[in-house]
This record gives C-alpha cells, structure tokens and sequence, in this order.
C-alpha cells in the first residue's frame, strides 16, 4: 500500500506552472479552462522553461570554473527528445552561431540533421551520433558536414572507405552505466548494443589510421534518467572514459572534445533528488581534469534536463470505477501518446486541475484508452477525489512524449500549444 498523503504541498510548483486558488495554472493560464477550450488530450508547453532550463545547466557549468578558468563547455540539446519548432525556435534564439553561450544540437539520424539545418544551426554546430547506420544514411550524412561520431568498427570501416581523411569521433562503452533503473542504463556489465568496449579500441584506432581519419572526439552515453543518488555512477563512468580517452590520446590522435552525452534526469516524485548543474559539472571537472589540463573541451547532450518538465499533458477522466478492489481512473489518453511508463517505467504526478493541492487521501490504479492491459500512467497511486468530466495533467511530458507519439489502434496522436508566460492569476 503506498503511502497517502493527508496533506499536500505541491513540490512542482515552480514559476510557469503553479497552483492558485487551489486550481492548477500554467504560464499564467487555468489548465482546466485550456482544456475545455481546445479538447483534450492536449500538450502544453512553457517554452520559457524550456530556456531557463537550459540557462541553468550553462550557470551550472560556470559555477565550476567553465568559460573562466576552463574553456566553456559545448552544450547541445538532444533533439530526438523534442523537435516542436517552438522549442527549437527558443533554443536558436538563446545565442547566434559561434557565441560561447549558444546551444547546439545533437542528432542521431539524417532525418534530424536535416531538420537541424532547416531550423537555423550550422553544421558545425551538430555532433551526430547514430547506430546500425546503412549506407543509405551515409549517402544523406557526409555531404552536410556534420561531424560524425561513430559507434562501431564497422563504421568507422566504410566511413573511412568513402570519406578518408575527415574528422571523426568515436563512440566509447565504458562498460558501465547509469540510468533511472537499470534497463535505463546504456552501457554495463551486460553487452548493449552501443559504442566501442575497450578491447576493441586499438583496432577501431587502426582502422581510422588506415584511412587517414582523424579522431578528434570521444563519446559516451551511459544512460538516461539518473538522479542525484546516481551522480557516484555517474563519476565511475567518467573514471572509465578518462581511461579510454588517454588511450586515444596515446594512439598519437589529436583529442580535442570528450563527449559526456546527455541523461540527466528529473525529478517525477518529491523524494527523488534532482542533478544540481553545478554538481554535475563539478563531478565532469574533476573526472576529467588531466584531460582538460591537456586542453580537451568538454561537450554535453542534455535532452530531458532541457525539456521534461516544461511540459504537461492534459486528459479528461473519462471513467472511474472500482473492479476487483482496485479503483481505475480512466483517461481519454493511451501510451501512444504518453509512454513514459508503458515504455520506460517512468514514475510520473498526476494532478487534477481543480484540486491541484488537495489532499491525497484516495489510492486508484490510472489507465489509458488503448486497448492494450499495460496502457497505464500509474499503479496504486494517492490521489484526491477524482470525478468523471476531471482535467488532469500528467507533469513531465516535454521530453519523448509528442517526439514518440503514434497511431497505435488508430487513436490519434494529441496535438500541443506552446505557451510563453502570463502575468500572474489572482490568489
């Protein structure tokens, strides 16, 4: 049985999405009213989260010593966790091309260079990293100019046969991982399917001498989601590419960037610690110190951390019934739409609009409206009172949620507003 809160004071709350009145409002504007005015399902979007979000991550980086006694660090947003042409829109505007302060972006298939490029950012601004690519996804990368980071032998192999000489970076396991669970984790104990493994280094390095590349970049992504408690594994990873890193450097290559990745990850519930930038960034410094000693930048690839919170998803309640001792709160929204449990095992808050910090004195089970026994937002879960005709919001839907949506059993995927703030509601 979880735990039931009698009395509840909203952790969520933050400036763009606040409870007045004790309604939920968002960019200035009632949820519930946006709801009944445009249908639901519905994403809505603070795009100016979006922004402070990653303006955190950037101070984060300053607070420990980047862009002072440091060479500034390279961020660039994961775009596969949010390509809405608002959200790229503010991140193009936050620097032009070539500031310290810009953002870049990371891609990882043709389909989202392209769309990089359309958007604004030059191609020198774009890290790409992919996996399995065809020769198909060659024929569409290598005359952008896009710098590639390649993440199997292979690659390196036929990308070498058709472009020698050119810039590369490799993509590294470190064979450890961090992750919001472990299924989350990217790279371990356990053999994924991504990046170079240490035994392995020496040949990808040959390969690349045979064909006059040059590895100028290492790259690692060890998972996705983690919080504070897992900054430890966070810095083990780090520990490991340091090692690997030298190895390249060693080999006689030209490092000039290491590649963190991205998997920051947010908080969904009250007692899961959030990454303070500053930490993060600090934990990076002192991992990596002989390196950047040596002058190797550091680069990042934020996506979650960016996006995840500065969105939420409306649905009405569109049943509650009790069945088997369990009460269903029912929702006009599937897993199509929003997956972050069904796929990811995401925890995720639910709040009902009208009673935004009402005390959560009920225990329901809340699923979706495909037709699929797993289409689930949240399992014995304290909620207020819940009445059919209910607005709720699912928090946290900014990052791979309108990104992965489909038209699974034909239930449509949920169109999206996006916001810039209001002036305050009344108390």
């Amino acid at each position: 049985m979880p735990h039931v809160d009698r009395a509840v004071s909203p952790w969520w709350q933050r400036p763009g999405l606040e409870v007045h009145a004790g309604r939920l409002a968002v960019c200035g504007q009632d949820a519930e009213t946006l709801a009944r005015r445009l249908g639901t399902p519905l994403f809505v979007t603070d795009v100016d989260r979006v922004v402070e979000n990653a303006r955190r991550l950037r101070a984060g980086f300053r607070a420990a010593g980047f862009g002072l006694t440091l060479p500034p660090a390279i961020v660039r947003f994961a775009l596969k966790a949010n390509r809405q042409p608002a959200v790229l829109a503010a991140l193009r505007r936050i620097a032009p091309p070539g500031d310290p302060e810009a953002v870049g972006i990371d891609a990882c298939s043709p389909g989202e260079v392209e769309l990089a490029l359309a958007a604004g950012w030059r191609a020198g601004e774009i890290s790409f990293t992919g996996t399995n690519l065809s020769d198909r996804d060659l024929d569409r990368l290598l005359p952008t100019g896009v710098h590639l980071n390649l993440d199997a032998v292979s690659q390196v192999e036929r990308v070498g046969r058709r472009a020698p000489g050119r810039s590369i970076g490799l993509r590294l396991n470190p064979g450890r991982g961090v992750g919001y669970h472990e299924g989350l984790a990217y790279s371990g104990e356990r053999p994924t399917k991504f990046g170079i493994y240490a035994d392995r280094l020496d040949e990808a390095l040959a390969v690349a001498g045979r064909h006059d590349l040059v590895v100028d970049t290492v790259h690692v992504h060890a998972g996705s989601g983690w919080l504070a408690d897992a900054l430890p594994a966070f810095e083990a990873v780090l520990d490991r590419v340091r090692t690997m890193a030298e190895q390249v450097r060693g080999a006689g290559a030209p490092l000039g960037e290491v590649n963190v990745g991205g998997g920051i990850g947010v908080p969904a519930r009250a007692e899961e610690p959030p990454v303070e930038p500053a930490d993060y960034a600090s934990a990076t410094r002192e991992r990596l110190r002989p390196l950047l000693e040596a002058g190797v930048r550091v680069a990042c690839e934020p996506g979650d951390f960016v996006v995840k919170d500065a969105a939420i998803l409306l649905a009405e309640v569109v049943t509650v019934e009790e069945r088997g001792g369990t009460t269903f709160v029912g929702l006009d929204v599937g897993w199509n739409n929003d997956c972050a449990y069904f796929i990811y095992r995401f925890a995720q808050e639910l709040v009902v609009c009208r009673a935004a910090d009402a005390p959560r004195d009920r225990v329901v089970t809340v699923a979706g409206h495909i037709n699929e026994a797993g289409d689930l937002f949240a399992e014995d879960y304290a909620m207020p009172e819940v009445r059919e005709g209910d607005i709720v919001a699912l928090l946290n839907a900014g990052g791979y949620h309108q990104e992965e949506a489909s038209w699974h059993c034909l239930r449509a995927p949920a169109p999206g507003i996006h916001l810039v703030r209001q002036p305050e509601l009344p108390a």
